[in-house]
């Protein structure tokens, strides 16, 4: 991806630890960026796939996040719903470069 296709989103520090910030991007999608416990940083489509709940309202607990409306929980680094339960939230590319934080454009989904 060209360098100039990143979109800068803040500092690792503008995140609470355990916590998530939301922005929208160009094509009008939200992007939940989560900081986890360890500093690591991750980004997600906001929405469930269970309901489409916010996922940036939800409570992070290691590379997770619990969803708000049904408390499924969606790993960070894969998307994937965890448990008895399926279902993919797209991931969006994440880069730190002097302590600020970069994100790909999210891809469109394949008709």
């Amino acid at each position: 991806m060209a360098a100039d296709r990143w979109i800068e989103v803040g500092r690792v520090e503008d995140i609470p630890q355990r916590g998530a910030r939301t922005v929208v991007v160009e094509s009008g999608e939200e992007i939940a960026v989560f900081r986890t416990g360890d500093d690591a940083v991750f980004a997600l489509i906001n929405r469930c796939p269970h309901k489409g709940g916010p996922l940036s309202q939800g409570i992070v607990h290691g590379h997770s996040v619990a969803c708000p409306l049904h408390n499924w929980t969606i790993g960070l680094p894969t998307g994937e719903a965890q448990g008895p339960d399926s279902g993919c939230t797209p991931t969006i590319l994440v880069r730190i470069e002097d302590g600020r934080i970069l994100i790909a454009p999210p891809q469109p989904v394949p008709a």
